[in-house]
């Protein structure tokens, strides 16, 4: 007996399978470049955070006159966050205390650093004679900054 072969080519269910391992390695890949993407914008932060703490330390090192005073200096005891701009300090041409400076330098620096970081907050400390430089952002984008990432840095005149 001659029995001829109907079926040839692909099953409806060996073609189902194929697109469902195929849809679950798309999704694989997917996932691996939304994981991507995140750390890339978790290292873009975190040198930022850099930038902007060594930015600080050496606008404090070139106003060396206010920061030798140490704790009495306008750099810790004014908050970024509460510093304001000096119209004295903002040419050239004007001539502005190394009070105001600090304040001005705070001032700018605040304003960089809530540009460049999500819910950014920094805070300067001295403790001796060694200065850190702390800036905290909302990582996570959660809006707020509980167990987000911290960058700091310590430096001494």
């Amino acid at each position: 007996m001659n029995r001829l072969k109907t079926t040839t080519g692909f099953t409806l269910i060996e073609l189902l399978i194929s697109i469902l391992v195929l849809a679950v390695g798309l999704l694989g890949l997917a996932g691996l470049q939304a994981k991507g993407l995140k750390n890339n914008l978790t290292a873009y932060h975190r040198s930022q955070a850099t930038q902007l703490a060594y930015d600080l330390a050496d606008r404090m090192r070139a106003n060396a006159v206010e920061t030798e005073t140490l704790g009495a200096s306008s750099y810790i005891t004014v908050t970024p966050a509460n510093a304001s701009v000096q119209s004295s300090c903002s040419t050239v041409a004007n001539i502005c205390s190394t009070a105001q400076m600090a304040q001005q330098d705070l001032f700018e620096w605040n304003r960089d650093l809530t540009a460049v970081l999500p819910n950014a907050e920094g805070t300067v400390s001295v403790s001796g004679s060694l200065f850190t430089v702390a800036i905290q952002w909302d990582g996570d984008r959660d809006g707020s900054r509980d167990d987000d990432p911290v960058f700091s840095m310590s430096f001494q005149l």
